[in-house]
């Protein structure tokens, strides 16, 4: 039996952890990533501009006129609406680095200018052409996944047939590198312009209306009750084999979370109802409360019940970490990983800060994400706040932190029996 254990975990772990260091997921994951700082930056621009106080709205509007706001904003437009154009660029990139022999940037400025290829231009009654800054957002965000990786790809396929123009050895690298990547660049361009001049022959028309049309069903399976419990099922699964299962599932799901995360920042700004109640802030500041697994209601059990000197010990390290949802010391220190005492409660307490939440949002007694990148590691209440602009956000943590709590503390207690149990034992040998 142990051995058939053994055999599958290691299966799972081989094809797991395949598919979380593939190159593609890595530059999925990490291109993405690098749009991060510039979603913070302008989520702080967007509290400034809207913060949910009546009393400092009217102090900004007297102090600095009626659209105040609008000046702060256009701090938003050029960060946190920019989210697709900086991920295209990213996951170029970062794919094209994966290959040893590939100069990344010529390579993520030619998926830089598929991506505004892809994107229909607008023409202005006086001549002019604009672009949509939605399109340059979430809107864009899958577009910007397909080309960065598809069509850098292709572009890294042209340079190893040599489909490039060969400059002589005394040209700098500079110029030689600019001139290896016309054809490959010519190419790729040109691919994207025959699928663009294809569909717009068709009823959809637009490339971004095919990728509405594909990935619209996706988007709601996955922001939905049921593909929130799923996508957080999976994560904690996952932790208990030693994978980093976020990264496994965001890689993947994050296109959509951060999508319906613009859009309710849209909504709010335009101070209409939300659209959506399942976004990154929803699994970053209420379900991970403590990290994966929302273990900061297991920290604070050990704080009040351990026993054994090892996780009294390992109490004190963890507790103050775990306020700031890293819990790495308790995933690798308890152990969590592959332990039968404590993997059911680290999959049922997320679980149920799903449902809590979920069902606190649907039903209007917690304010929902107003689409604020609130840091992952802001500490609980606080980030409950400003991720709903409410005070009912940081009331929803607390309840879902005391139901982790509960959801602990039988199974600690076993656990922590158990492990004195095996000191006595060393003890009496």
């Amino acid at each position: 039996m142990a051995t058939g254990k053994q055999g599958f975990k290691n299966r799972l772990l081989k094809v797991v952890g395949k598919i979380s260091s593939s190159r593609h997921m890595v530059a999925l994951r990490d291109g993405i990533a690098q749009a991060v700082p510039l979603i913070i930056i302008g989520s702080v621009f967007m509290i400034i501009g809207q913060f949910p106080i009546q009393a400092y709205l009217k102090f900004m509007a007297h102090t600095f006129g009626p659209h105040w706001n609008i000046v702060i904003q256009q701090i938003t437009f050029a960060s946190f609406d920019l989210m697709g154009l900086v991920a295209v660029i990213g996951i170029s990139y970062n794919l094209a680095k994966s290959y040893k022999d590939i100069d990344p940037l010529p390579a993520s400025l030619v998926a830089m200018c598929g991506f505004f290829l892809t994107i229909p231009f607008a023409m202005h009654k006086d001549g002019t052409f604009w672009i949509p800054l939605a399109q340059l957002g979430s809107t864009g965000l899958f577009i910007a996944i397909i080309i960065g990786l598809f069509l850098t790809d292709f572009y890294v396929w042209m340079i190893h047939k040599h489909i490039t123009i060969k400059m002589p050895a005394s040209v700098p690298p500079a110029v030689s590198n600019s001139f290896a990547a016309l054809f490959p660049g010519f190419f790729c361009l040109l691919l994207v312009w025959i699928v663009r001049l294809i569909i717009s022959f068709t009823p959809i028309e637009t490339i971004p209306n095919l990728m509405q049309f594909i990935f619209k069903p996706i988007s709601a399976v996955g922001t939905s009750l049921p593909g929130a419990l799923l996508c957080e099922f999976l994560i904690s699964f996952l932790w208990l084999f030693g994978v980093h299962g976020a990264n496994v599932v965001s890689g993947i799901m994050m296109a959509f979370w951060l999508q319906a995360m613009q859009q309710n920042a849209a909504a709010f700004a335009a101070h209409k109802s939300l659209p959506h109640i399942v976004t990154q802030q929803f699994f970053d500041n209420f379900v991970h409360i403590g990290g994966a697994g929302a273990t900061l209601g297991l920290a604070i059990i050990m704080i009040m019940f351990a026993r054994s000197d090892e996780y009294k010990t390992l109490a004190k390290l963890e507790i103050a970490p775990a306020f700031f949802n890293i819990n790495e010391p308790l995933i690798f220190g308890f152990p969590i990983v592959m332990n039968i005492y404590i993997a059911l409660p680290f999959i049922i307490a997320p679980l149920a800060n799903v449902l809590i939440t979920y069902g606190a949002m649907a039903t209007g007694l917690c304010a929902k994400t107003i689409g604020v990148m609130v840091p992952w590691t802001t500490p609980v209440v606080i980030s409950g706040y400003l991720a709903t602009g409410h005070i009912s956000g940081a009331v929803t943590q607390i309840v879902c932190l005391v139901v982790d709590a509960l959801i602990y503390v039988g199974f600690f207690k076993k656990a922590d029996k158990k492990k004195i149990q095996a000191g006595l034992a060393m003890e009496n040998k």
